[in-house]
C-alpha cells in the first residue's frame, strides 16, 4: 500500500506543525541534538533491572492540560499525547479557540492503555482465598471496573481526550497494533487528503514505557534488551532486543491549498507513505523494505539526505533492514532513533516523522526517509522533503 502524490499540487500533503516529547526533552532543540550526536540517551537502568527504560522527562503538565480534574483522569500515555498533540496544534498556528481547530481531524496510534494494579492485585491476592473463583472474580469486575468497562484505560480515550482538552472536534480514528499502528495512521491521513477527503488532520501517537505490565509482555515474548545500553545495530550480535522508551509526537498534516489560504508555512512536505505486511522470514523484511522505497522513497536523492529508522534492535529484521538500506543508500547516513529516546511502539513512525520534520525545517536535512519495522509485524517508509521555497 502506497501513497505519492504528484509534485507541486494543491493536494500535496504539508506537515505545517509538529509536538514531540520523550526522554531527550520537549520540543525541537533537544532533539535535534541528539541527531547531531551532541546529547546523551538518557536511560534509567535501575528502576526496573534488569530492564532499561528511557524515561519521560518530567513536564508541566498544566502547559498543555490546564485543569488538574482532567489530569487526574489520565494516566501518563494519555498525558504525553495530550500534551504532545497541544504543542503540534500551537505550532501550526492554530489558537486554541479558533474555530479551525474544532474542525480538525484526528488519527491517533494507541495501545491498550495503562492497568489499573490496585485491582489487579487485590484480584490475584484474593481469588486463590476463596471457595468459589467465578463469583468472586465477577463480583470483583462489577464493582472494580473503570467507567471504561475495562480493567486497563481503552485506545480511544487518548483522542477523546485531545477532542476535550484541546478543542479538536473534528472526526477521530483510532488504530491498535503496535509499530504499524503508527505508520498506518501517518499513511491514511496522508492519502485522505492527497484524495481530498479532509483538508487538515492531527496524527500521532504516545507510549509510557515505565510500566511493569508492558514490559512484561515483552519479555514474556523475548523482545527485551536487558544488558548495557548498547546501538540498535549493535544488539543483534548478543541475542538483540529493544529497550522501551516513553514518548510521544503529534503532527499536523495540511493540504497545500489549505495551508496556503490561510497562511500558514510549511515545516516539510509528506512526499509519500508506503506501508506493507508481510509473513515474517529469513529474507522476508529486506524484500519488503527494497518494495516500499521503490513504492515511496525512489525520488530520494541522497545528496543533503539521511535514514532515520525505527529499527527495534531485534535480531533477524534489525540485520535485514540494515542491510537493505546500505544497498539502497550506499554512503548515506543511517540514524536509529531506538538510540535517542528508545523503542515507543505505536509512537515510533510518528517520533521519527516529527525529527525529520524538524531536521528538514532546520536546514539540517534536505529530504529524509523514516523507516519502521515491527518487531513482530508489519513495515512502513515514508519521505519527507524541504518545502519548495521554503514553504
Amino acid at each position: 500500500m502506497a501513497n505519492g502524490p504528484a509534485s507541486g499540487n494543491d493536494r500535496d500533503v504539508w506537515i505545517t506543525g509538529i509536538g514531540l516529547v520523550s526522554s531527550l526533552g520537549e520540543g525541537r532543540s533537544a532533539h535535534l541534538a541528539a541527531l547531531d550526536g551532541d546529547s546523551t540517551a538518557q536511560v534509567d537502568t535501575d528502576t526496573f533491572a534488569p530492564y532499561p527504560v528511557h524515561p519521560a522527562v518530567p513536564l508541566d503538565w498544566s502547559k498543555q492540560i490546564p485543569k488538574k480534574a482532567d489530569q487526574r483522569q489520565m494516566e501518563n500515555w494519555q498525558k504525553l499525547g495530550v500534551y504532545a498533540a497541544g504543542l503540534a496544534l500551537e505550532d501550526a498556528g492554530l489558537a486554541r479557540d479558533s474555530e479551525l481547530r474544532r474542525t480538525v481531524q484526528m488519527i491517533v496510534a494507541a495501545g491498550g492503555g495503562e492497568r489499573d494494579y490496585a485491582v489487579d492485585g487485590q484480584i490475584l491476592s484474593g481469588i486463590g482465598k476463596t471457595e468459589n473463583a467465578e463469583a468472586f472474580l465477577n463480583e470483583r469486575l462489577m464493582s472494580d471496573l473503570r467507567p471504561t468497562l475495562f480493567l486497563a484505560q481503552l485506545s480511544n480515550l487518548l483522542a477523546g481526550n485531545i477532542a476535550i482538552v484541546q478543542g479538536v472536534t473534528g472526526a477521530s480514528r483510532t488504530f491498535m497494533g503496535e509499530e504499524q499502528a503508527g505508520v498506518d495512521a501517518v499513511r491514511i491521513a496522508h492519502a485522505r487528503i492527497a484524495a481530498g477527503q479532509g483538508d487538515i488532520f492531527l496524527v500521532g501517537g504516545s507510549y509510557n514505557a515505565e510500566r511493569p505490565d508492558a514490559l512484561l509482555i515483552y519479555e514474556l515474548g523475548g523482545y527485551l534488551w536487558k544488558e548495557h545500553f548498547a546501538s540498535v545495530w549493535d544488539r543483534p550480535g548478543e541475542g538483540g532486543g529493544f529497550i522501551l522508551g516513553s514518548g510521544a509526537a503529534f503532527l499536523v498534516f495540511e493540504a497545500r491549498a489549505h495551508a496556503e489560504a490561510r497562511g500558514a508555512k510549511a515545516l516539510a512536505v509528506l512526499r509519500g507513505v508506503s506501508s506493507d505486511h508481510t509473513r515474517r522470514h529469513p529474507g522476508s523484511v529486506g524484500v519488503s523494505v527494497e518494495k516500499l522505497w521503490e513504492q515511496s522513497g525512489k525520488a530520494f536523492r541522497g545528496i543533503g539526505g539521511a535514514v532515520l529508522s525505527g529499527a527495534t534492535g531485534v535480531a533477524g529484521v534489525t540485520e535485514e533492514e540494515r542491510g537493505s538500506l546500505t544497498k539502497l543508500v550506499p554512503g548515506i547516513p543511517v540514524h536509529a532513533t531506538g538510540d535517542m529516546f528508545g523503542h515507543t511502539l505505536e509512537a515510533q513512525f510518528p517520533l521519527g516523522l516529527a525529527l525529520a520534520t524538524a531536521a528538514v525545517e532546520a536546514g539540517r536535512l534536505h529530504q529524509a526517509v523514516v523507516t519502521s519495522v515491527g518487531h513482530k509485524r508489519g513495515e512502513g517508509l515514508a519521505l519527507v522533503e524541504a518545502a519548495p521555497n521554503g514553504g
